[in-house]
């Protein structure tokens, strides 16, 4: 399911069933068409409108897009998101982390963060080196870089505590 506000400000999702596209649970004739990298074509009644997609955020499942003169934020939302907002647990969805710890024994290649930072989920935030494999290691969830307890070429042993948030 996809979810916005219309210019007016009201509720608008955008959803399938059984293969057909539902508009506020409505059957509707509304048609998306890929135009080129980024842009697509919307019809509906006869009628074409150029879109743009501007920002897309995987962690946060959001993505901003232009039609016309308008931007619009869209959510998408899976089953799993219905059932947890309909069951008032939404904060389970945002998770802030306080540290990163090691998962293995190893040797830190590259950091790349820095204190201060804010960090999303997804971010990487530094290069673990074991058993000969380079490993990324990045944010469980969303915080602040309060102290960085590792340095680039320090061996670390698993459950070492790397970064604070």
């Amino acid at each position: 399911m996809f979810q916005t506000k219309s210019k007016e400000g009201k509720e608008v999702s955008i959803s399938y069933e059984n293969g057909e596209m539902l508009l506020n649970g409505q059957p509707t004739n509304l048609s998306f068409h890929n135009h080129r990298n980024g842009n697509f074509i919307i019809e509906k009644n006869g009628e074409s409108i150029a879109a743009e997609v501007l920002e897309v955020d995987d962690a946060k499942k959001k993505f901003t897009i232009r039609i016309a003169n308008g931007i619009y934020t869209i959510d998408l939302k899976d089953k799993t998101d219905e059932l947890l907002e309909k069951l008032g647990m939404t904060h389970l969805q945002n998770v802030v982390i306080k540290d990163i710890k090691a998962p293995m024994p190893g040797l830190i290649l590259e950091v790349m963060i820095e204190v201060g930072q804010e960090v999303k989920k997804g971010d990487p935030l530094m290069i673990l080196e074991a058993m000969k494999m380079e490993n990324v290691l990045k944010a469980t969830g969303e915080g602040t870089i309060s102290s960085i307890e590792v340095e680039k070429g320090q061996s670390v042993e698993k459950n070492s505590i790397l970064i604070k948030f």
